[in-house]
């Protein structure tokens, strides 16, 4: 048995695997942030939950893993800085001790999408992949010959912060150009209601103010012309970075997440569309672009099969 635990801003969630990643039981706790003896004592009360709910012993369990928001040392299992949970510098590694022996690791959240959908997902049976979340930023998680890769300082993987456009827009990083500047949902926001300032008409002008992606992908489907703009320079800047990976790296799969990835076909149609006739000489045949299938849990089923 394996234990997964997600660590977000308002909730730690905690899921029970089998080992191959099938996703036995979950449960959850409000999080405690800027009290990490709460939260880790939580933690515990969560895994010790799902034990006695199916029925295992603590010595069952070969391994638990958490999926955390920030930066972090994964040799002493612990987050160096958790802004969203108001926490710093705060080791994992004695959050389970004495009941549970097993060895605890730690990994950045996206990057336990990215193994929870090739473990159990949209890329389960492929070796090589590519995670995109697009939310309020945009993540990633690179999976290679069937391992995450996090290079050699471990924070391998922030395609977000590929520079698409030199002096571009500002980035949250602090820097200009990047794709999360461009491809996140709050970006897609931001040049909406930028365009709505300069007068242009459409019906997100309701909304003014208080947009959000959602609103702007429902003008798309009703025929707003400003909509259709703004979404289809969208798709042409997340495809010129998903083109560069793909010649980069040459995956089997590239899996959607986050909110934006709820768009589906209508958003995986022009991205397809869009991406391949990019790749050097369209060596491009092997790889697919596709949405996350695993939802929320993705991060927890990742979580579970972290490992050494």
């Amino acid at each position: 048995m394996r234990i997964g635990i997600d660590l977000g801003g308002t909730t730690v969630k905690a899921a029970l695997c089998a080992e191959d990643g099938t996703l036995l039981l979950r449960d959850s706790l409000p999080t405690q942030t800027g009290n990490a003896a709460g939260l880790k004592a939580d933690m515990k009360a969560l895994a010790l939950s799902l034990c006695r709910a199916h029925g295992c012993a603590v010595e069952d369990v070969t391994t638990i893993g958490i999926g955390v928001p920030g930066s972090f040392d994964k040799a002493t299992c612990t987050l160096r800085f958790g802004t969203n949970l108001g926490l710093n510098n705060v080791s994992f590694a004695d959050a389970f001790l004495p009941e549970f022996g097993c060895p605890v690791h730690l990994d950045n959240d996206a990057n336990c999408a990215a193994l929870g959908e090739a473990t159990a997902g949209a890329a389960k049976g492929t070796r090589n992949m590519l995670m995109v979340t697009l939310g309020t930023g945009v993540g990633g998680g690179i999976i290679i010959n069937g391992q995450l890769y996090t290079g050699c300082n471990g924070i391998a993987g922030e395609i977000g912060h590929m520079v698409i456009k030199k002096d571009g827009e500002p980035c949250n990083c602090g820097r200009r150009g990047c794709l999360e500047a461009y491809c996140s949902a709050a970006s897609l926001v931001r040049f909406a209601e930028r365009a709505l300032e300069d007068g242009r008409k459409s019906v997100l002008a309701v909304h003014k103010g208080q947009l959000n992606a959602k609103q702007i992908c429902d003008a798309v489907d009703a025929g707003d012309a400003l909509a259709q703009e703004l979404f289809d320079e969208y798709c042409g800047n997340l495809s010129n970075g998903l083109a560069s990976f793909v010649n980069l790296f040459q995956p089997e799969s590239i899996v959607l997440g986050g909110g934006l990835a709820g768009y589906g076909e209508k958003l995986l149609e022009p991205l397809r569309r869009l991406t391949f006739p990019q790749t050097f000489r369209g060596e491009d045949r092997n790889t697919e672009i596709v949405c996350a299938s695993l939802g929320n849990d993705a991060g927890l089923v990742g979580a579970a099969m972290l490992e050494e």
